[in-house]
């Protein structure tokens, strides 16, 4: 009797392990060359699972210190995603990944952040919009392979001077790391922002509409 049980409970641990298996592998990663609309917006996290997130205006972790997001996805445009694949593929080839802070941003939420700041030294002006509201904009930084986020001199969205590219006073290793991503993103068609060390647009964005995509959170 107990050989019986013993048997039955070693299947029944077979038939959940091939039940998760089959879960797992149900989970797909679309292939991003396989979207025609370079235009049209996308999740990222249908297309690689090697980026970390940390989308701070989906929490009041942010220097509104108020949640303007209904949840912490990140949608850009085909043609975004393609180039930010590729800077990702690289940064990986040198043992780090990238970390997303900010992507596309609907133009119904830029005006709930004028709303909250209404000045344009920190929030752009909802009437002209910023490439963020046209999802060519990311906001990003370095984690190392243990998930170690590069020391960049100051925090995401710090208003100083200390977080331009230009400022200099610096120790020799933020100065590197801040480059390092520089020259990886503008290899793959990234333009930086030279008061934000963390901002980066993609080359041509700019002549994009502004959008107010409905967000499109899961279930």
């Amino acid at each position: 009797m107990k050989k019986i049980v013993l048997l039955f409970g070693v299947l029944l641990l077979i038939s959940c392990k091939s039940n998760y298996l089959s879960a797992a592998k149900s989970i797909e990663i679309l292939d991003i060359t396989k979207e025609a609309d370079s235009n049209a917006f996308v999740n990222i996290s249908n297309y690689s699972n090697d980026f970390v997130f940390d989308m701070k205006y989906a929490t009041a972790d942010n220097f509104l210190k108020e949640k303007v997001y209904p949840c912490d996805e990140c949608f850009l445009r085909v043609k975004t995603v393609k180039a930010l694949l590729e800077a990702n593929k690289t940064f990986l080839e040198k043992g780090f990944r990238i970390k997303l802070y900010d992507c596309y941003r609907p133009r119904s939420i830029q005006k709930k952040m004028w709303k909250i700041v209404p000045d344009a030294n920190y929030v752009a002006n909802p009437k002209k919009g910023s490439i963020h509201n046209r999802g060519g904009a990311v906001d990003i930084s370095l984690v190392d392979a243990n998930g170690k986020e590069l020391d960049m001199g100051t925090a995401f969205d710090f208003f100083g001077k200390e977080a331009s590219h230009n400022y200099t006073n610096l120790s020799e290793e933020i100065i590197a790391n801040r480059k390092f991503l520089k020259e990886i993103m503008l290899q793959h068609h990234f333009k930086s922002f030279d008061s934000e060390w963390w901002h980066y647009n993609l080359n041509g964005s700019n002549k994009d509409a502004v959008s107010d995509q409905k967000w499109r959170c899961p279930n």
